[in-house]
């Protein structure tokens, strides 16, 4: 959630700054109701969207200290202030912001007051989210889980299209699903996140380590292992697990024994988890395409120690992107169209896109991200896309880049995925 700045594609025209609306992620708080968990990843907007776009009597902040403001008065409480007066205000629509930095008895407060009124916790707290989900929680049934992740593909899209067209469009879209990037956002968006990724790449690094417990660094160290890993390609859990046992960050080189981190990774939005068509494993990505580009600039150039320069950056960008647009591609149609996504990997080709009904293949397609199709590029989509009786798709910046149209594949450009988001396309 926030503000941009944002123009359109011709340079010399500023739009105001405007705060993007999240239309499809408070639908689904306010059908949380009257007791949930609003929880994700830290700096995804879970306390703007709560604190704007939902309604409430009382909205309490917990300190690091454990003293809790009331954000409407000024007010500030101890641990024990507070509980005496949450009591009093049980049956008010209530907000508690951090609330995992109070003490462990107070799980077990509102376990014994039982459900009354409306009751919002917020947290960014990984280790702690998975913990209130599992089975032995005092809030298991009485609180519903609602994970705020990035802004939904549709909500973005529809909203810079007033101002954006074609490939830029796409682009910013791509990158500012990162809430914490409007404010600061400033056309083109390569050289936008070439100079951020420069300037602000400990602030990220930062950023990432507060989901994780503080006390616990090991943990900490694993995880950031994962995502090094996964930014740099390697993304099924075996190729993992090799890569972090041979860094000493696991104790075996057991896939096994990695899986509770990559859950927890893809269960609090961190990562994404895509399963391969017909075969018995899964792929892991970055949800965020940034953290993508932090975390693989950090493998690969160690940039947060050493300078790399922001020509250097914008080079990465630039070969990352066409990636990026893909998985927005995909995550976007399958919202669209209300279909499951896998990835079908075969001997000879990979499909970009693959969207299915149950167990059926009902859409399949190419993402061409690049200024000119070859004539031999699409023959080549041709084959790979021909082996799969259901709609076949080849999405590109603009239809003139293509040096010949395909034959039996819709080919859509950004004006026809609009469209579609829009519901003007079938």
């Amino acid at each position: 959630m926030g503000k941009a700045k944002v123009l359109t594609s011709i340079p010399s025209r500023i739009i105001p700054m405007r705060i993007i609306p999240r239309r499809i992620d408070i639908e689904r708080v306010e059908k949380a109701k009257p007791w949930r968990m609003i929880y994700g990843r830290r700096k995804t907007g879970k306390t703007f969207l709560i604190e704007n776009f939902t309604d409430y009597d009382y909205f309490f902040f917990v300190n690091r200290d454990t003293t809790v403001l009331d954000k409407k008065t000024g007010e500030k409480y101890n641990y024990k202030e507070f509980l005496t007066i949450l009591r009093a205000l049980m049956g008010n629509r209530i907000v508690i912001d951090e609330f995992h930095r109070l003490p462990e008895d107070f799980l077990d407060f509102l376990h014994s007051i039982g459900k009354k009124g409306e009751l919002t916790l917020i947290t960014s707290t990984l280790w702690l989210s998975k913990k209130l989900l599992s089975g032995r929680s005092p809030l298991l049934g009485l609180v519903y889980p609602v994970r705020i992740g990035l802004i939904d593909e549709r909500d973005i899209l529809l909203e810079l299209s007033k101002d954006l067209s074609g490939k830029e469009l796409i682009e910013t879209a791509v990158y500012l699903r990162e809430p914490f990037l409007i404010p600061y956002y400033k056309p083109p968006i390569r050289d936008f996140l070439a100079s951020y990724l420069y300037e602000a790449r400990l602030m990220i690094k930062e950023l990432i380590g507060e989901i994780f417990d503080e006390e616990r660094r090991e943990l900490t160290n694993v995880y950031e292992g994962v995502m090094k890993a996964v930014a740099d390609g390697r993304n099924v859990s075996t190729e993992i697990s090799s890569l972090l046992f041979s860094r000493g960050l696991l104790a075996k080189d057991n896939p096994g024994v990695l899986q509770k981190y990559l859950n927890v990774l893809t269960e609090m939005g961190v990562l994404e988890r895509v399963i391969v068509y017909g075969k018995k494993r899964f792929r892991y990505y970055h949800a965020s395409p940034l953290i993508d580009l932090h975390y693989y600039l950090e493998e690969k150039y160690s940039y947060t120690e050493i300078d790399v320069s922001v020509d250097f950056i914008r080079k990465v960008i630039n070969a990352k992107i066409p990636f990026h647009v893909e998985q927005f591609f995909r995550n976007l149609l399958s919202k669209v169209l209300g279909l499951t996504h896998q990835r079908i990997e075969e001997r000879d080709f990979d499909i970009d896109v693959a969207l299915f009904e149950f167990k059926k293949i009902k859409l399949v397609g190419e993402v061409k991200w690049k200024n000119f199709v070859s004539r031999s590029e699409i023959r080549k989509i041709e084959d790979s896309l021909g082996k799969f009786k259901c709609r076949r798709v080849l999405i590109v910046p603009d239809k003139n880049c293509v040096e010949r149209e395909p034959e039996g594949i819709d080919m859509w450009d950004v004006e026809d995925v609009l469209e579609l988001v829009r519901g003007l396309k079938a």
